[in-house]
């Protein structure tokens, strides 16, 4: 039924945060034309969680080893934006994209929909 899905980033500074996730993070891409990327994401999971408030949707990159990915986008020349705290489900921590937007990253200690528990 569903082939994928498409996640929209919208920020302030669209070539330099593109030239972000191009060159910093590595994601693979193609030209939807005009220099108009489009990014490959790891495999996804969606979690729906309880609000008071208004609606809102969150995007985070999840990895095996927060420590590695982040000294490895430090390499890179990410600003590390938040350091890694534990959040009791995880490993969370930030980057900063040029546009100035934070994306988190996290290292899950939860099953994952990749993962299950055995």
């Amino acid at each position: 039924m569903f082939s994928g899905a498409h996640v929209i980033l919208y920020t302030p500074d669209a070539d330099a945060d593109r030239a972000f996730l191009k060159d910093v993070l590595e994601f693979a891409h193609v030209d939807a034309g005009d220099g108009w990327l489009i990014f490959t994401l790891p495999p996804a999971e969606v979690a729906v969680h309880p609000t008071a408030g208004e609606p809102k949707h969150e995007l985070y990159l999840m990895c095996d080893d927060i420590t590695g990915t982040l000294t490895t986008l430090e390499d890179r020349g990410a600003e590390i934006s938040r350091p890694i705290s534990d959040q009791g489900w995880g490993l969370l921590a930030a980057v900063r994209m040029p546009s100035g937007a934070e994306l988190p990253l996290y290292e899950p200690r939860h099953p994952t929909a990749h993962r299950p528990p055995p």
